[in-house]
This record gives structure tokens, sequence and C-alpha cells, in this order.
């Protein structure tokens, strides 16, 4: 979608769809206000009205969307009118439109402009790769947008730049939580990094089972023997260690298929989880945006690919399973694969010597019990990193959520004949596994985002989400990173 900025009257410019943002008790222009009775539009954040003007102003069709009271503009809110904006151009049939206005908000021109530009491209995102014999009406896409504002250009290009780039790495992150686990294994992720590597400039290292053997990668090779897709762990980096450029480690849960392996999970619902390999999705999508950003961040990706499958060499309840770290973890329950699978990847980002260690997962049931689809969980060691991860998660809209992370739940974690046990029990289900992954940190600052009741939706809870994967955690991790340049 190519989304230009230009000063003008866009009432005044010929188009197929123009669409005036409006606003509670702000009277409309008066030649549009013509068009319509008082009680038909009031102007609330989401409310829309299509109009056909009919030469009262030059636009064929007219589309009004409310963005609510002008003193409580938000970022999201302006996110959600953009991505209704750009589904309405759609169902018209229209592949170029204009909208106005774009400035004199209550936001900094380029982070509304930002904003705007994520809703626009988040809202025309679908995901229609396998279907055959669309219609020409189904396959359409609109291409272009013309932003008319009455000052701040630089500002807002600027801004629309860096969102297109924040919303096509969010989209590459829904399209792998989206694709089948025939196509997305542990392998293909490997091919996507190299890929990513080779479009944007990052170094890649992909470690095949055998080299996972070798170097003692015990808890990615337990979850991953059962199945014939065999593990990878996958690492991605972007800028160099310097003084004075602090390293941030992503560490993402990637597990393409989960089972639940020999504790296996009940048929229904088992086909979504595909997408549990959501964090490694944010983490991929991510260094994307930061390769094209051009951060001056020491940023180092981290991947744990593994499928979680029942065979006759799956692991077992009972088993006893030595990590990277040396640490022995005690299996009580094979479906809590994702933190045996992380404990490889947060001890490895210990080699960095990180100013900051984030790993996301969808990780836990007990999460989407807390929170429900609103908000990712949040637990660490660092106040001054979950502080920064609030702001970011408010400024994005993929709010966080703190919850504690007391010694008393990582003794929960304890195991009387390893080092630790891979379950603490039905209560306080999210904390424990947090407390399970902290004995792998080390004393680096990190925090844990629990993402399993964000990371997929079956009916959009925002303008700018469809059914399935949302590709939460990319806006959140990228604008978080910016925040350590700014």
């Amino acid at each position: 979608m190519l989304i230009t900025v230009q000063s003008g009257e866009m009432l005044r410019e010929a188009a197929d769809l123009a669409v005036l943002v409006t606003f509670e008790e702000i009277p409309l222009p008066a030649e549009v206000a013509g068009l319509l009775e008082a009680a038909d539009y009031s102007g609330h954040l989401k409310q829309s009205l299509l109009l056909y003007p009919r030469g009262a102003v030059t636009p064929r069709r007219l589309l009004l969307i409310g963005l609510g009271k002008l003193d409580a503009v938000t970022a999201d809110g302006v996110r959600q009118v953009a991505a209704l904006a750009a589904q309405r151009a759609r169902e018209l049939q229209v592949a170029a439109f204009t909208i106005s206005p774009l400035a004199d908000l209550p936001l900094p021109p380029e982070t509304l402009a930002q904003a705007f530009a994520e809703g626009l491209e988040l809202g025309a995102y679908s995901y229609s790769r396998y279907k055959t014999g669309l219609s020409k009406e189904q396959t359409f896409a609109v291409e272009r947008v013309t932003v008319f504002t009455s000052g701040a250009e630089e500002a807002l290009r600027a801004g629309v730049t860096t969102g297109q780039v924040v919303a096509r790495a969010a989209a590459l992150a829904r399209d792998l939580a989206n694709g089948p686990g025939n196509d997305i294994t542990p392998a293909a992720l490997g091919q996507v990094a190299i890929e990513l590597g080779e479009r944007a400039g990052l170094r890649v290292t992909v470690l095949e089972e055998p080299e996972l053997v070798e170097h003692g990668f015990g808890g990615i090779l337990a979850v991953g023997q059962g199945s014939a897709n065999e593990p990878r762990f996958i690492v991605i980096e972007h800028g160099q260690q310097a003084v004075g450029r602090p390293t941030i480690c992503l560490v993402g849960k990637g597990i393409t298929f989960d089972t639940g392996g020999i504790s296996i999970k009940p048929a229904e619902k088992m086909d979504d989880m595909k997408m549990d390999m959501g964090g490694a999705a944010a983490v991929l999508g991510a260094m994307q945006a930061v390769a094209e950003l051009g951060l001056p961040l020491h940023v180092v990706g981290i991947v744990c690919a593994a499928e979680n499958m029942p065979s006759s060499t799956a692991y077992r309840p009972g088993d006893i399973v030595t990590t990277l770290s040396g640490k022995t973890i005690e299996v009580l329950n094979t479906d809590a694969e994702g933190r045996i699978v992380l404990a490889d990847g947060l001890f490895y980002a210990q080699r960095y010597e990180p100013a900051a260690i984030i790993d996301l997962a969808t990780l836990t049931g007990a999460i989407m019990v807390a929170l429900g689809p609103h908000a990712i969980g949040l637990m660490g060691t660092s106040q001054e990193l979950a502080d920064r991860l609030g702001r970011a998660g408010e400024a994005t809209g993929e709010r966080v959520w703190q919850l504690p992370l007391w010694d008393e739940y990582r003794e929960m974690m304890k195991s009387e004949i390893a080092d630790l046990k891979n379950t603490g029990g039905r209560y306080g289900g999210a904390i424990s596994a947090a407390g399970f992954l902290a004995a792998f940190v080390g004393d680096y600052p990190w925090c844990h985002l629990d993402i399993a009741g964000t990371a997929w939706v079956e009916r959009p809870l925002k303008a700018y989400q469809s059914r399935g994967a949302t590709g939460v955690g990319v806006r959140l991790l990228v604008e978080l990173l910016r925040g350590y340049v700014q």
C-alpha cells in the first residue's frame, strides 16, 4: 500500500472515496452537515456513515468515521479508525482513497502518523494463502491512500514510514502463526530466518539436530524427539556489541505444533495449536522491523523451535531432562513443554551479557483465566524493564499487566529428584511457570511475556484484528527497543 502525505483541502479534491475523521461535539464542515440530520451521526469512536454528496463536495463518496472526543484521542483509537477506513474501502472496491484531517490532534504528529499507517496496513490484512478459485472481488486490495494535512508534513511522512515497517513486521508474524503445522515446521522457521537475514542484512545461525546434540541443548531435543520434524535453534543478530550500545536479547517459544505429547490435549481446538509458535513469530517479525529501521542497538533474536508430538520416541512423564545449563528437569506433564525449550534459549542468551532479556511465549492457559484476551501477562526480575514494557504496551495498544514473582513461586518449581519440575500445579500456574524460567536467566534483567491469551482471537477485539493470529508482541517489542535510542 502506498501512503502519501500532502497539504490541501480534501473536500475540494476529486476522489472515488474520501474519509473524513470527525469528533464528538465538534461541528462538521457546513457543506457536510447539510447532507445529514444531526441525529444521524455523533462522531463517537468508530461510528461511521457513508454519504453520497452528489456535488456538495468534490469526492464521489464521503465516509465519516468518528474518533470520539478530541481531548481523549489515543494512538490506538487512530489505529482502529484507520483500519476501519481501509476495510470499508475494500468493501466498496475502491483502490485509492483520501483521508483528512491528520494534524492538530493531541498527539505528536509522528506518533499519530505511525498509528495511522499501522492501522491501515493491519486493517487491510487477510490470510488466504491456501484458498483457491478466489474471485477478483475477494482478492481486491487497496493500493493507495492520500493523507491531507494542514501542517507537519515531514513529521507525518516519517511516522508513516515507521508505521508501515512495523505493520509489515506484524503481518509476517501473523502469516507464520496462521500457517498450518505441516508447512510451518521447525525447519521452515529456520529457512524463514535465513531468508530474513539475506533480505534485511541480519546474521543468522540455525543449529540442526546433530549440532544440538553436540552442544547439549537437552531441553529442545527432549521436546522435539517425538516428531519426525527435527527441532531447530535459531539465532538472528542485528548490530554489534559496542560500548554505549546495549545488547537486548529476544527469546521466542517456537512450538510449531503442540499436541501436548504423551500428555495429549483434548481434540477440541487442537487445530489452533499451530499458533503455539506465536512467540517465535513475534521475535522474527521484530527482528525484521529492527533491521529495516536501522536501530543503533545490538539485538539478538533467539528462537527455540520444536514440534511436540506423541510417538514411540516421545519424551515421557517422569523423564529427567538435562538442559543446556546443566540443570535438570523432572517432566511431570509433557504438555508443559514451552518452558523446557525456553530453558535452553534463556540460558544461551546469557553469553551475550545483555542489558535485558525478554521472552515471549504462548505459555499457559492460566494467564487466559487471569487476564482474558485483553492483556499480556508480565513477570520478571527487573522493575525498570517491566516499566519500559508497560509504557511500550500503552503506546502500542499491546498492553501488559504485571504479576508478582516472589520467591515462593520459584519454590513451587523445585523437584524432589531433579533441580526443577516442569509444573507447579494448577493454582498460580502462569506465575509458577515464570518462576521456572527465572532459574535460567542468571542475574541479567529479564521479563517474561505470556501471550497465550492475546496471540490468537476467535472474534476480533479491535478493528485492526481478524480471526486468527494477532501478531502480538511485534509492535510492543519494536516500541520498547526504540525507547532505548530515543
